[in-house]
Formats: C-alpha cells, sequence, structure tokens
C-alpha cells in the first residue's frame, strides 16, 4: 500500500465518496489509488473551479468538501476561492500536490512553499511528510476544517511521501473526527437567558454557517424556544443587503443584539452606535479568539457578555431552554420589514428589454412549481436582484468575501450533492466568464442542471459605481459583447436557450429543465443597478 492508498482509505473511511480536481504531476498516485476505492472524481477545467465546488459541496450537505490539485501553479490557480470558503466558513479540505521533500531546497520541479501562500487563507495550513501520521494527519485536518467556525484546511502532499510503503500504517477511524468543544457553563447560559428575559426587541443574527440551508429546522426551534427573531447574514452587503429588507430599522429598535457566530465587522457596520439603539446590549458567542477580541474593540463597554464556544453546538443547548414572553408584535414588526423591497416584480423598463425584477418574478414562479430545489446565486448587479427576489428549499450565495464567478461551479457541485434535485445557477454576462469552460465539465460528467444569465452586456456593478462617482461621461472598459452564451453551451453538448422577451421566459425555462443535459438560457436584459435595502 501507498500514501496515496492510505489518503485515499481514509478518505473513504471519514465517508468521502466526491473528489473535485485538476490533475497534474504530482498527485496522479492518489488518482490510481482512487480507482478501486469508490470515490468520484469531478475533473474540472480549472483549480478554482475545484475549490468553488468543494465549497458548495460542503455548504449543502454538512460533510468535508474535498479538492485535489497539483503544485506550484495549480495550486496558486486554487488560491482565490479559499478566501471565499473561508469568509462562507465552508469545511473544505484543500489537498495540493508538492515536490518530493528529499529535493527540498534543490530546485525541484515545482519546488514552492506553498504553506506561506495559503496560510493567511486557511483555518491551518501544513506539509504532511511523515508516512506513519498520513492518515492522522488528514483526519486532524478535517476536524480542524468542520469543528468551531469552519473553514477550509490546506495539506501538502510531497510526491515521495504519496508513493512511499504504507504497509502496515493503520487506517484511522471516523470515531477519531468526532469534534471536541468547550464546555458550557451553566453560568453563561443563565446570563444569556436574564438578558433575553429581560429584553422586549431582542435579535439574534448568525453567521452563513448557520443559515437555514446547513442546519434545517434549528433556526425554527431555536428562535422558538428563545421567542426571539432570528436573521442569517452571508451578503457582503451586510446592512445593506437587499435580500434582507430594511434590516436597519430592525436593528435600529433593537434592545438586544445577540451575535452568534456573526463576526462584529463591517457587515453590521462595525457595531457603530448611531446606528444602533442607546441603550442595546450586546451578546457574542462565538469559536474563534480573534472574532471575541473585535467584538471588544467595536463594542467597548457596550458588550455585555460574550464566550468562546462552537455556535452551532451552544445554539442546539439553547433549544432545550423555553422564554414565553409575548413577542408576537415584534415578531410580525421584523417579517415585515425584512420582507420590504424598493421596488416592483413587474417594473417595466423605457427600453422595453427585460428587467431584472420581472425576470425574477417569472423565474420564482417556476422553482416554486417545482420540488427539491437548489438556487445559486453569483455577485454583481444581476447577482444581487436574484439574492434580493428567488428562494428555493436551498439557496446559495456568493457569501462575505463578495467574490463572483463561482456560480457556474456551485451549480455542479450541488447537483452531485443532490442528483434528485432542480439546481438553478443565476448569474450575469459578466460573471459567466470566470468558469465557463466548467459547461463541459457538466455535459462530460453528466450533470443536468439550469443556468440562466441575466445578460447586459455590461460589468454593471462597476458601470454603476463609474456613473455615480465619476459621471456618465466618464465611463470606461465596463462593455461586453451580445455573445451567444447559449450557442456556446450547444456546441459543448449542453443544451442552449435565448431569450429576449419576457413572454418566452415560461417556455424556454421548461424546454431547459426537460433536456435532461445542462442549460444555458441567455437572457437578454436592461442593466439596472440592483436593489438597495429598503
Amino acid at each position: 500500500m501507498r500514501g496515496a492508498d492510505l489518503i485515499v482509505k481514509t478518505l473513504v473511511e471519514v465517508g468521502v465518496s466526491k473528489i473535485f480536481s485538476l490533475s497534474g504531476n504530482q498527485i496522479m498516485p492518489i488518482y490510481d489509488a482512487c480507482i478501486n476505492a469508490n470515490i468520484e472524481i469531478i475533473h474540472t477545467r480549472h483549480e478554482a473551479s475545484a475549490v468553488f465546488m468543494a465549497d458548495a459541496y460542503a455548504q449543502l450537505t454538512g460533510k468535508i468538501g474535498v479538492c485535489l490539485v497539483t503544485a506550484g501553479p495549480g495550486m496558486s490557480n486554487a488560491l482565490g476561492p479559499l478566501y471565499t470558503a473561508r469568509q462562507s466558513e465552508s469545511p473544505v479540505l484543500l489537498l495540493t500536490g508538492d515536490s518530493p521533500t528529499n529535493l527540498d531546497k534543490r530546485g525541484a520541479f515545482q519546488e514552492l512553499d506553498q504553506i506561506t501562500m495559503t496560510a493567511v487563507m486557511t483555518k491551518k495550513s501544513f506539509r504532511a511528510t511523515s508516512i506513519k501520521d498520513l492518515g492522522d494527519d488528514l483526519v486532524h485536518a478535517i476536524k480542524i476544517a468542520t469543528s468551531g467556525r469552519p473553514g477550509p484546511v490546506h495539506v501538502a502532499l510531497p510526491f515521495d511521501v504519496i508513493q512511499r510503503n504504507a504497509s502496515g500504517v493503520p487506517i484511522p477511524k471516523n470515531d477519531k473526527i468526532i469534534n471536541s468543544t468547550h464546555q458550557m457553563g451553566n453560568k453563561v447560559i443563565d446570563n444569556i437567558l436574564r438578558i433575553l428575559n429581560e429584553a422586549e426587541f431582542p435579535v439574534i443574527i448568525t453567521g452563513p454557517a448557520l443559515s437555514i440551508t446547513r442546519t434545517g429546522n434549528m433556526q425554527k426551534k431555536l428562535s422558538t424556544a428563545l421567542n426571539t427573531p432570528i436573521i442569517t447574514m452571508e451578503s457582503p452587503r451586510g446592512l445593506n443587503d437587499p435580500a434582507l429588507g430594511d434590516l436597519k430599522q430592525v436593528l435600529a429598535r433593537a434592545d438586544v443584539i445577540f451575535c452568534l457566530g456573526k463576526p462584529v465587522n463591517y457587515s453590521i457596520g462595525f457595531g457603530d452606535p448611531t446606528i444602533f439603539n442607546d441603550d442595546v446590549k450586546w451578546i457574542v458567542i462565538d469559536a474563534e479568539v480573534s472574532e471575541i477580541n473585535r467584538a471588544c474593540l467595536n463594542l467597548g463597554a457596550r458588550l455585555e457578555l460574550s464566550f468562546i464556544t462552537d455556535p452551532k453546538d451552544f445554539a442546539f443547548k439553547l433549544i432545550d431552554e423555553n422564554i414565553t414572553i409575548d413577542r408576537s408584535v415584534w415578531f410580525k414588526n421584523v417579517t415585515k420589514l425584512l420582507a420590504k423591497r424598493n421596488y416592483l416584480p413587474t417594473d417595466s423598463h423605457p427600453s422595453g428589454k427585460i428587467t431584472p425584477a420581472s425576470l425574477c418574478t417569472i423565474l420564482q414562479k417556476k422553482i416554486t412549481s417545482m420540488t427539491n430545489t437548489v438556487v445559486i446565486c453569483d455577485g454583481g448587479e444581476f447577482g444581487q436582484w436574484c439574492q434580493a427576489g428567488i428562494t428555493a428549499n436551498y439557496k446559495i450565495i456568493n457569501g462575505p468575501s463578495g467574490a463572483i464567478g463561482g456560480a457556474l461551479c456551485y451549480g455542479i457541485a450541488a447537483k452531485k450533492a443532490f442528483p434528485d434535485s432542480n439546481v438553478f445557477s443565476l448569474m450575469g454576462d459578466g460573471t459567466v466568464g470566470f468558469h465557463f469552460a466548467e459547461f463541459e465539465t457538466a455535459v462530460r460528467s453528466n450533470t443536468p442542471f439550469v443556468v440562466v444569465i441575466g445578460n447586459d452586456e455590461c460589468w454593471n456593478a462597476e458601470y454603476q459605481i463609474q456613473i455615480q462617482k465619476y459621471g456618465i461621461d466618464r465611463a470606461i472598459g465596463c462593455n461586453l459583447s451580445g455573445a451567444r452564451y447559449d450557442k456556446a453551451v450547444e456546441a459543448m453538448g449542453g443544451h442552449g436557450e435565448f431569450v429576449t422577451k419576457l413572454t418566452d421566459l415560461d417556455a424556454a425555462l421548461n424546454r431547459a429543465v426537460n433536456s435532461g443535459k445542462v442549460a444555458c438560457i441567455n437572457v437578454l436584459i436592461e442593466g439596472i443597478p440592483a436593489p438597495d435595502a429598503s
């Protein structure tokens, strides 16, 4: 048994069935080891795509998302999405090839200090150099990725290590991956309950890891137990997230803000006292000391209580509590404020083109009529329209990092995670270009889902900044062509639709869904600014 076989057997033991990867010299032994291991390799067209796919797979399944790329330029290409996964709190294991340890500092092919490069974007980054510890190293990495605030972990795999004889090295058992948690004393729980019992208008804010998509009915149970509204914030727009309506008004009225795994950072205005109630009390529960320190820095004496523990574990502990104060009016007000939208779904435009709002209305009707739906919203102007106007059984957005271009990759991973689901990836004509070649990956891997492109022939987010900040006569470099993305997808073996009239959209959606292929619906739209928060 080689080190590569030990790696694969360890991954199988901990429940991994899929690896998102782009091949390369130093990792080919691992490919070879996967042949008889019942692990599917989804072979991408770019290393960054593999990381995006692992990110989405982790978000949707709650399991570790594994991506495998080669050394040097392969690892370098994978860097960007690590930041996205870290900000989105996604448990991702990045495995990279590496030059042999016996050639260290001698100028080996693609020798590179990978650990220094990935350390700032991961929870942990290390090089596995011992064959006897190789399996335990992987289990340790997965444990770190899935514990506390989830996030990516990088393990570099030197070529000589993965080819060494691993006979006699035991395969770590799955029970080794059980996460350790901080013990939560009754005093902390009692203090939180006391503060919430004394409040009239409390709000719980969670980060991405505790979203409904990732925790199911946990939020509902916790909200009921504590008789307190819960809001998940995962948009880079923070308080200005149009999907959360008049969030600013909710938080301005709140007398207790309970950040459960939600960093006190730019996204909530750094806790600026001019935004919030003068007497508001803050509670911060977080897995990372750095975030507790950040909360202390931004809130000062207004931080009523803080504690370091796993927010998800703590949430499940609080589900057993029972606060019976009548807050029905507060719940209704919060629901009404969060549902506010500053645009009409039937908005038309003088140009006669389809508007983003009307496109979203038709698309939502289609999604509502279906079961087992997953919606993925990219960033950019059109992506933000979709984030504000589209819901589904499961929903993933581009996350707090503000990165764009990952939604096509997310779509492939979503279909791999839930093969029986109806997956819709929604993106603009700018973002779709980042990883357009992954349409071929979807065709080749028999992964049918629907991509809707809101095509305004423009990098509209940047264009809007230009005309607002500098004037329309200073707009430069943001035009895109009227490329027929649908035809390109057809040429790759997928299904294409080109829509210029709103009345044709529903039929195009039906044909795309029924095609049994990855489908691209290229919709010409008017380039309207993304909606602002109400």
